[in-house]
């Protein structure tokens, strides 16, 4: 995806406020119209990268209901002062985890994506970052992502290859291998290992860039 990042930015702020009028009560016009707003920020995506609109329309418009981010787990494994990465298909690196189930908390989700992902058996200790996607990670996508890292302890365990990963390794912070930068990148492995070695060290999250604009309560 090749789009400007703000031009995405608008097209998702646009995006969300079509979904939320589809959710919301409204009379038969109203609908039609923000089915129509969203259709156009479909349409513009779609021109403006080299995604069909159809799979557009499946990234970008698939959800109902008022539009909040995905949230991705990372699982941070320490282990004599090397972390613990997995290789993917595509060759690249990355820490072990995924998209949060919906039957799952943030720390079950993560023993659950270790184990599957690095065949590690993990526990988790403490939230190190929570970022998002749009601020730190490459290439930009169309929906809003929150990435959750969480320092984990190893146990035990043995890699079996899988359907998603092709190996596990441990790894020096001086010698990391290509990562896969939707997923993880050097800056944040890096951050991770600054504040895994503090215990005190609080969570380190995204400062408001701006004051965010106000809008009416969604109904819940």
């Amino acid at each position: 995806m090749t789009v400007a990042t703000p031009w995405l930015d608008w097209l998702r702020e646009a995006q969300a406020i079509a979904q939320a009028g589809l959710a919301y009560p409204g009379d038969r016009f109203d609908k039609e119209r923000f089915a129509r707003l969203r259709e156009i920020c479909a349409e513009a995506l779609s021109t403006a990268t080299d995604l069909p609109l159809g799979t557009v329309r499946e990234l970008f418009c698939s959800e109902t209901g008022f539009q909040t981010p995905k949230v991705d787990t990372r699982a941070f494994v320490l282990r004599e002062g090397r972390v613990l990465l997995v290789r993917e298909a595509s060759g690249l690196w990355s820490l072990p985890g995924g998209w949060c189930e919906v039957h799952l908390s943030p720390a079950e989700n993560i023993v659950k994506e270790a184990r599957e992902e690095a065949g590690a058996h993990v526990t988790v200790r403490r939230l190190l970052l929570a970022q998002t996607y749009a601020r730190h990670n490459a290439p930009p996508i169309a929906y809003g992502v929150l990435k959750l890292f969480f320092l984990c302890d190893w146990k035990d365990g043995a890699f079996t290859p899988n359907s998603e990963t092709t190996e596990a390794a441990w790894f020096c912070p001086t010698d990391l291998p290509p990562l896969c930068s939707r997923r993880s990148t050097a800056d944040q492995i890096a951050a991770c290992f600054r504040l895994a070695a503090d215990p005190t060290a609080p969570t380190l999250f995204d400062p408001p860039e701006a004051e965010p604009p106000l809008t009416p309560p969604a109904t819940r």
